[in-house]
């Protein structure tokens, strides 16, 4: 009985060492450039204000200015993340959610891109399947 406890008490430790990472958050927050420049700042200064915490990606180019925020286990949400303050090229401040267009949580909306995905490669698949079905029956 004793070799049990023991047995189970190690067990019980190793398994809490092996459990799994919370899962990381990334955020996308959309910018208008016009806008950006009415309060003199830029996608890289903002950047630069995340970088030194988060892990961050920008993109830019003909559509809308992107940035990428990779939050590592966290309870953030997109209100929240709107509640941070950006330093203005002026010297003000002001809060996220005012100055991006849109704020997303791209972590929240994985499940639901998966499975339009899963949906869109199975009509891709019945697609091929009936073009296939169609060449072979118009062969003589």
């Amino acid at each position: 009985m004793k070799k049990l406890a023991i047995l189970l008490f190690i067990f019980i430790f190793s398994s809490s060492g092996f459990a799994k990472d919370p899962e990381s958050k990334t955020f996308l927050a959309l910018f208008k450039s016009k806008e950006l420049k009415d309060y003199k700042t830029n996608l890289k200064d903002i950047e630069s204000q995340f970088s030194s915490f988060f892990s961050t990606k920008t993109y830019d180019g003909n559509s809308e200015l992107a940035l990428l925020i990779e939050i590592p286990s966290c309870d953030f949400d997109e209100c929240f993340l709107g509640e941070f303050l950006v330093n203005l090229g002026d010297g003000s401040k002001i809060q996220l959610q005012n100055l991006a267009f849109r704020l997303f949580d791209l972590t929240e909306n994985k499940s639901l891109h998966q499975t339009y995905q899963a949906m869109y490669e199975a009509s891709m698949a019945q697609k091929k399947k009936i073009q296939k079905s169609a060449k072979s029956a118009s062969l003589p």
